[in-house]
């Protein structure tokens, strides 16, 4: 926009009050200006004399907006008013959705020795060894330039971001990804970028939003460690119960692969993402103000309590040890069952199959349990770059190898998932437009050299190929020709191969009389159904939508009344424990969970 468009373009402006308790933090204002930078108008917020660029994050930050403050929203220049009217009515339904931080309560209990009392992050009981958290870091030659340590970990928070799209971590990664975008327009170099990191938290110092200071830093340290930085963290191999300062929200994820019973953190609230993400891994977990917690080689963490007991008794462990065996005993018992087969009380067998993304995640799978492959996603070849036709096959082999019954969906982008290498035409509704089994009408190309992959690695084996986003059966059946047709270029057999589709689009419940005549095999996908049935985008910041909705029940039992071929579902229904029930009620005898809710999926099973 030039500056004759700026000077002579009308101005519209709105006062924004911050009605939620948490203030306007990192996760409501990365949304905030990820929905301003649709907008092509120019945009100011101001507070206290200060005023900022609404479509930077770290600067919208710098206001350090806490419950009670407001900003006014000034736009100009070309849509201005619908940008303003838009965001004003965002702000105020993210307002309305940013929950308060849950206080848990305590519950009282008692012990010999003497205790020291904190805040509760996760409940829980740990009995180990204290271990101080202390880190090293070397340098090594980097290797790629700032610009690229910074691109690398832009994608890096993407994926990360996709991973746990449907976990609280998703909405985390998200935030820090926007934050990066923002650090990145003010600093063309490390030295900058420090100092960026410094000039916020100077800003947010002292205010309800200094807890995200860690996200800073986090987004500092993976920038860093594309540049030869490497820091090096020795956790023990046993059980051990951390005390740190603070954590950064990518250390939690660390953390969870070693045996940490506890922690306890020394400077953090409940509102730092740590102390979410902790919350979410249901780790143990207090916040202590107190610099010199004690050593101790036999400590207590009675999380559930708020009580830290550095050294107990014999009585005090007793009691301690019966508390944990009462919470751990039925999570123990499902874990300890998780191979054998899942059957109702009367005796009606329910296969329990995985959700998985990649190699390890079906590996995982096996561990815990699962019969079988509901779902393999296989958007993660694709991430970065395109894979080669090699690299599919080798990690479809690998995959392949692990179970006797194995459903692979073919490339399901486009939507909420973009691939940074392809270009989609612009979409003003990208749910209702190219993706899915759509791409055979864009990419062709893509989706042939992956069918083939999969045909070739599949070398046999019996494997279900499934198509996302049908909407007819003509779609159907081209889908299937074109398959057919990959096979006849390639001389692939696919005699061992069946074809299904995921039901997704509404349309397909009036078509299914016409669907049993060409496919072999169902698969809900029960989270697109849902947001197609109700046209909500299921990404979306503000609105919701129902999880266990009679219309969505009603739709599943329509089709597995109507099929006439197996049906299964692997969306997030079918690992819900109170939805386990109504589903094999309707008929349902596959459930396709993610690889950590199989055992407790099957346990629920048994109890129906």
């Amino acid at each position: 926009m030039g500056i004759f468009d700026i000077l002579f373009s009308k101005t519209y402006s709105a006062v924004l009050h911050i009605s939620s308790a948490n203030g306007f933090h990192l996760r409501p204002a990365a949304r905030f200006v990820a929905k301003a930078k649709k907008f092509q108008a120019e945009m100011e917020a101001e507070n206290r004399g200060k005023s900022v660029n609404a479509k930077q994050l770290n600067a919208l930050l710098s206001l350090n907006l806490e419950p009670g403050d407001h900003f006014e929203l000034t736009c100009r220049g070309k849509d201005a008013q619908e940008a303003c009217d838009t965001l004003t009515e965002y702000f105020t339904s993210l307002m309305q959705d940013d929950r308060e931080i849950e206080l848990l309560s305590k519950t009282e209990e008692e012990y010999e020795a003497p205790a020291i009392s904190g805040e509760i992050i996760a409940g829980g009981i740990a009995m180990a060894p204290v271990w101080q958290y202390r880190e090293t870091e070397t340098e090594v030659e980097a290797k790629v330039s700032f610009e690229e340590a910074v691109s690398e970990s832009m994608k890096a928070l993407e994926i990360l971001h996709e991973t746990h799209r449907f976990q609280q971590q998703g909405e985390v990664y998200l935030a820090q990804k926007e934050l990066l975008d923002s650090l990145q327009a003010e600093a063309t170099s490390l030295e900058g970028l420090e100092e960026a990191v410094l000039r916020a938290e100077k800003a947010l110092s002292g205010g309800k939003l200094e807890a995200k200071v860690d996200d800073y830093y986090d987004i500092l340290h993976r920038v860093k460690s594309y540049l030869g930085y490497q820091t090096t963290v020795a956790y023990p191999k046993e059980p051990f119960i951390l005390i740190a300062d603070e954590l950064r929200p990518s250390q939690i994820e660390t953390l969870r692969q070693y045996p940490v019973a506890g922690v306890i953190l020394r400077h953090t609230t409940l509102a730092s993402h740590a102390a979410i993400l902790l919350r979410a891994a249901s780790i143990p977990s207090l916040i202590i103000e107190n610099d010199s917690l004690p050593e101790s080689n036999e400590a207590l963490l009675d999380a559930g309590s708020g009580l830290f007991i550095p050294t107990p008794t014999t009585q005090d462990r007793a009691k301690a040890e019966h508390k944990q065996t009462r919470h751990i005993l039925a999570k123990q018992d499902a874990f300890e069952k998780r191979f054998e087969p899942a059957r109702t009380k009367d005796n009606k067998p329910i296969q329990v199959f995985a959700n998985v993304t990649d190699t390890l995640s079906a590996k995982q799978a096996k561990e815990e349990g699962a019969e079988g492959i509901g779902l393999l996603r296989t958007e993660f070849l694709f991430k970065k770059e395109r894979p080669s036709f090699k690299s599919q096959v080798e990690t479809y082999t690998q995959i392949f190898t692990l179970f006797d019954e194995i459903t692979v969906r073919t490339l399901d982008v486009g939507g909420d998932k973009a691939l940074p290498y392809v270009q989609f035409p612009h979409e003003t509704n990208p749910f209702l437009g190219i993706r899915g089994i759509r791409l055979l009408q864009t990419h062709p190309d893509m989706i042939e050299e992956q069918i083939h992959a999969i045909f070739k690695a599949a070398n046999g084996k019996a494997i279900k190929l499934m198509f996302p986003m049908i909407s007819s059966v003509e779609e159907f059946n081209h889908a299937k020709a074109f398959s057919k047709e990959v096979a006849r270029k390639f001389q692939c057999d696919i005699d061992n191969i069946s074809f299904g589709i995921m039901v997704e689009v509404p349309s397909v419940l009036f078509a299914m009389e016409a669907f049993n005549t060409v496919v072999d095999f169902y698969s809900i996908g029960s989270n697109d159904l849902n947001q197609y049935l109700f046209a909500i985008e299921r990404t979306h910041p503000s609105l919701s939508l129902p999880s266990r909705s009679k219309v969505l029940f009603d739709a599943i039992e329509t089709i597995v009344t109507k099929a006439d071929k197996p049906v299964s579902i692997c969306g997030e229904l079918a690992g819900d424990p109170e939805a386990i029930p109504i589903l094999i009620e309707m008929g349902i005898e596959t459930l396709s969970v993610s690889p950590s809710a199989i055992a407790q999926t099957k346990e629920r099973i048994r109890n129906v």
